[in-house]
């Protein structure tokens, strides 16, 4: 087995998440390590947290908020926000986002107040 995985993201299916439409990379058995997802943040975006994992989210297009245990920060293209676990957070606006997941994402590790 190779010491690395490839991923296209215009191969890949978006699944409906908390924040909008998500395209997942790297989502395999074998991968222990991270997963890396574009999400296009849509309007009725929930607040959630994870009791697992970490996630980073860096702005690629749009601009709006991110709310992180009920503060709202606003973002830009190039922001960054590293989320811990039990943040409860959400975005809001109209973005475009890279968002990274330490460890891989775990639908089973969505919480929801």
């Amino acid at each position: 087995m190779a010491n690395y995985i490839v991923a296209h993201f215009d191969q890949i299916d978006p699944v409906k998440c908390p924040c909008g439409l998500a395209r997942r990379a790297f989502a395999l058995p074998e991968n222990t390590t991270a997963t890396m997802h574009i999400v296009d943040i849509q309007a009725d975006s929930k607040a959630h947290y994870h009791k697992a994992h970490t996630e980073i989210y860096l702005v690629l297009e749009g601009a709006g908020h991110i709310e992180l245990d009920g503060q709202m920060v606003p973002v830009r293209p190039f922001s960054t926000v590293l989320i811990k676990p039990h943040c409860r957070h959400r975005a809001v606006g109209q973005m475009r986002i890279v968002n990274v997941c330490i460890p891989p994402f775990d639908p089973a590790d969505e919480h929801f107040d």
